[in-house]
């Protein structure tokens, strides 16, 4: 579905990106790991188009997204829920849920707001708050559900539990398991491995701007010298 090959990022005349690679295949949960700074969030900026590749390829669909607008990448069916959550504080949960909503690929069971207070019931109640009153949970709900009723095939989580209570961060995940369930690819980054190898089909480990490991998760669990040397752990 989705295959990064050599990609080259600068930012200010500043190189960022070294050559990635990475691939997620259809129906993949994928992380992209590191340490802070090493460029993860740059390689999913580069890959939506939020940040123009200096080289390389991103293809999508067997689209090519590089050289083309974020909004145009999106509309091919890839859904980000960004680091920071990003929501609109002044509009009321129901409101930025419906903001962006769209079906540009025609589904034919597209995601409406009773699927997303499905997968997360606690939003319902909050149906008329303002964003900017939610708690960080409610708020990382609400950026994936936002993300949901844009009906992606590649859903993209940027730092999907941080800061989040342990029983916020088990809801995540269990609702991305759901909607891995209903045959959506995700890409997901964040620090909680435990919780992620449960879930990953495939690593990749990013240091300094290039991937320096990849593999499965039970390859990444064995692999002890990769896991002190690149992640710390």
């Amino acid at each position: 579905m989705l295959k990064v090959q050599d990609l080259i990022t600068h930012y200010s005349g500043s190189q960022a990106l070294f050559g990635v690679d990475l691939e997620i295949e259809q129906g993949q949960v994928v992380t992209l790991l590191g340490r802070n700074g090493m460029g993860k969030t740059t390689t999913i900026n580069t890959i939506i188009g939020i940040v123009p590749a200096t080289s390389g390829s991103v293809s999508f669909d067997g689209v090519e997204l590089v050289g083309r607008p974020s909004f145009k990448n999106a509309n091919l069916g890839i859904g980000l829920v960004p680091e920071g959550r990003q929501i609109f504080p002044n509009l009321s949960l129901r409101e930025n849920l419906v903001a962006t909503a769209s079906n540009h690929l025609k589904v034919a069971e597209p995601w409406t707001l009773e699927g997303v207070f499905s997968l997360f019931p606690e939003l319902k109640e909050r149906l008329t708050s303002m964003g900017n009153l939610l708690s960080g949970g409610e708020q990382q709900m609400l950026a994936i559900g936002r993300a949901l009723m844009t009906n992606p095939k590649l859903l993209v989580l940027d730092e999907a539990t941080e800061g989040l209570a342990p029983l916020v961060r088990k809801k995540i995940w269990q609702a991305i398991a759901q909607i891995r369930g209903q045959g959506v690819s995700i890409l997901v980054v964040d620090k909680n491995l435990k919780d992620l190898l449960r879930i990953a089909d495939r690593n990749f480990i990013i240091e300094r701007g290039k991937i320096v490991w990849s593999g499965s998760s039970q390859q990444l669990r064995d692999d002890k010298d990769a896991l002190h040397r690149h992640l710390g752990v």
